[in-house]
């Protein structure tokens, strides 16, 4: 990260290592810091598997160990509203959306860089692995030195003006870093763990979850050539390239292999399956995609040659990118796809420049 000149900064503190060591190296350069620590869901307020409270006591202990002001806000409406809402929307038209992405445009560079500049801020920092360059015109958005952190596959809907009023400050370090700095500063939060899953069902399964808020709708299982083997309790609750839950095991004609989730049909309310981790029908070399946000504000000349990740940690996959009416853009890989899933982010890259992505729509 190139040296900033003193500013005032407020960091978003989650209670978690990453955003707290942001908050120390920040302080440690001399620029006027203070935290904020955001609530963006409080329907389970109390129960076992919500976490809230003690990253909030976490945070706490952070900032009166670094001795910096934390202010609170709740922006469970605005999350619900803005992301939630979505989310099961995408659910109920069976795809597997990625909350992580709308919350970051949002909520964290939105909601959240707005309350930020009314306290003041001249930035906000949060603790993603990820990169900025500056230029006198843009702002580009670059992968983590650490590659298998690197988050900026769920940063690429940021606009200029976000990432304008954003640093990244764990961008140039690797995560067995982060936590050996926390230690040698005896931030209390140095070990704990990563939080993993989507933060508004935490650890309770997640069909028990969805069921709380959408009405299943049972249909049948078939194989690839029409043969009904089963019946599944919602399309919603199954993705592409699944294998566990599916209770199709032990068919008598049928030889002893697990089976995979390879398409759905929305239309029938159907869920298709094929046997083998490596059936044709769960690759494909081309994709429609959406919504297609790019971080400069404007698209690159096409068709593009460029690599795209359909996944978090996806490695970059070789393609060319070409937009074929005012809504949607052809994605045309050099190798098929294993489980393309709608609902999902494709992202761009450009070498370690993430240039922007969109909403997978369909495959081919």
């Amino acid at each position: 990260m190139s040296k900033l000149r003193r500013s005032k900064i407020i960091v978003a503190l989650s209670g978690g290592v990453d955003s707290a060591v942001t908050a120390l190296l920040l302080k440690q350069q001399g620029h006027d810091i203070a935290a904020m620590f955001m609530k963006n869901w409080d329907d389970d307020d109390g129960q076992d598997y919500c976490p809230a409270a003690q990253d909030l006591s976490d945070a706490q202990a952070i900032c009166t160990q670094l001795q910096i002001p934390l202010h609170t806000v709740n922006f469970a409406r605005e999350y619900k509203e803005r992301v939630f809402a979505y989310f099961l929307r995408e659910y109920q038209a069976g795809r597997t959306p990625n909350p992580d992405v709308l919350c970051n445009k949002e909520i964290k560079f939105k909601a959240f860089l707005e309350k930020a500049r009314t306290l003041g801020a001249d930035l906000i920092a949060t603790g993603h692995y990820a990169r900025l360059h500056r230029s006198d015109d843009t702002v580009s958005l670059r992968k983590a030195c650490d590659l298998n952190k690197d988050q900026s596959y769920f940063l690429h809907a940021l606009n200029q003006s976000q990432l304008r009023q954003a640093i990244f400050p764990l961008g140039d370090l690797d995560k067995p870093q982060v936590r050996q700095i926390a230690k040698d500063h005896g931030l209390i939060n140095y070990a704990k763990k990563d939080s993993t899953g989507i933060c508004f069902i935490g650890k309770r399964p997640f069909k028990a979850f969805l069921q709380e808020y959408l009405l299943a709708q049972p249909g049948k299982i078939k194989t690839v050539t029409d043969q009904t083997i089963g019946q599944h309790e919602g399309l919603m609750f199954h993705t592409l390239g699944q294998r566990q839950g599916l209770n199709i095991g032990g068919l008598k004609d049928y030889p002893e292999a697990p089976w995979y989730v390879v398409d759905k049909d929305i239309a029938s309310n159907t869920l298709i399956v094929a046997q083998g981790q490596d059936h044709p029908r769960l690759f494909a070399a081309r994709l429609l995609c959406q919504n297609i946000h790019w971080i400069t504000g404007q698209a690159p000349q096409m068709p593009l040659a460029c690599h795209a990740k359909i996944r978090y940690r996806q490695a970059d996959q070789a393609c060319q990118v070409q937009q074929i009416n005012s809504g949607q853009w052809q994605v045309d890989f050099t190798e098929p796809q294993r489980a393309i899933t709608p609902g999902q982010a494709v992202v761009f890259y450009q070498g370690d420049i993430c240039l922007g992505g969109g909403e997978i729509n369909e495959k081919f």
